[in-house]
């Protein structure tokens, strides 16, 4: 089959290994070079890196949205188009090009968390379980039918990036499932109950308030973790949080209660990785043997 492969970010590598072991990837899209790095000199999307490696074609449009972009896609002759986190809107010239239409690898359970960050909304929200959904792509913002799905459960333990490396093989195998099954599955009509949106993470909710329940706190943790990662200020710096867990301890919010265990309004979170600013991610154990005893400390 030929495929149009169309991605940016880490997420996308393994399904764009996927498919290419099993078809012909005619041509890569993905987001032109960023800057980046303390030079900040461009830099390859992973996906464009990884084309690079195999031997890929690839181009990076700015805009999908002009004729001649619109022509030299269609001109590529696929029978259909794998989309993954590619970061462009699709207008529906593009859509309608491949023989077959446009398939997108959504991170979530379709209509649950349509949109920007499906992963860290559904751990924010408390939900037991996600997965991924292969939809057909059409006009509106993850409004397609679905052709397959696969769920996973939401673990105590789980953060971004576990559940996104997780998410990331079980859509490589999924697409490639469905691209060997195509011509025979029947999308399935998203139900127009139980519609929610997963809004683009904004920095602003990063920061972490004490007075909230720990529950809500240590979910706000683990779906923000690695990146933006939550943070607060300490007796020592900013201190960003990349795992924790709700216990049941009290004291006044904010405060230290022994080892990296701090209260919040009901309850408290015990913290288990940390990363101190322009420092590497470490354990709590061990950011306290640098700082020694924090008990009785507030955190703000």
């Amino acid at each position: 089959m030929r495929v149009i492969f169309m991605g940016t970010p880490d997420f996308s590598v393994a399904a764009l290994d996927a498919i290419h072991a099993a078809h012909d990837v005619v041509c890569v899209y993905t987001q032109p070079p960023r800057p980046a790095g303390r030079g900040k000199q461009p830099r390859p999307s992973a996906v464009h890196a990884r084309a690079d490696a195999l031997g890929l074609p690839v181009r990076h449009p700015t805009s999908l949205k002009d004729a001649q972009a619109q022509a030299d896609f269609a001109a590529l002759g696929a029978d259909v188009a794998v989309v993954v986190a590619y970061g462009l809107i699709l207008p529906q010239t593009v859509l309608d090009a491949p023989r077959m239409g446009c398939l997108n690898i959504h991170a979530s359970l379709l209509p649950r968390w349509r949109g920007a960050a499906p992963i860290q909304r559904a751990i924010m929200a408390g939900d037991k379980e996600t997965g991924v959904c292969i939809m057909q792509m059409e006009a509106g913002l993850d409004t397609g039918p679905v052709l397959l799905r696969e769920t996973t459960p939401i673990g105590p333990d789980d953060t971004a990036q576990t559940l996104h490396d997780r998410l990331s093989q079980m859509g490589a195998g999924l697409i490639a499932r469905t691209l060997d099954h195509l011509p025979d599955l029947t999308p399935q009509p998203q139900p127009e109950t139980g519609v929610t949106y997963a809004a683009k993470i904004d920095k602003a909710e990063a920061r972490i308030d004490w007075t909230r329940p720990a529950d809500e706190i240590a979910r706000q943790i683990r779906a923000l973790s690695p990146f933006p990662g939550a943070w607060c200020d300490t007796p020592f710096g900013r201190l960003k949080l990349l795992n924790a867990q709700a216990v049941d301890e009290t004291g006044a919010p904010g405060e230290v209660l022994s080892g990296l265990t701090i209260a919040c309004g009901k309850g408290a979170v015990q913290v288990t990785d940390v990363q101190r600013e322009g420092k590497r991610a470490m354990a709590a154990a061990e950011l306290l043997r640098g700082t020694g005893p924090l008990t009785g400390a507030v955190f703000s």
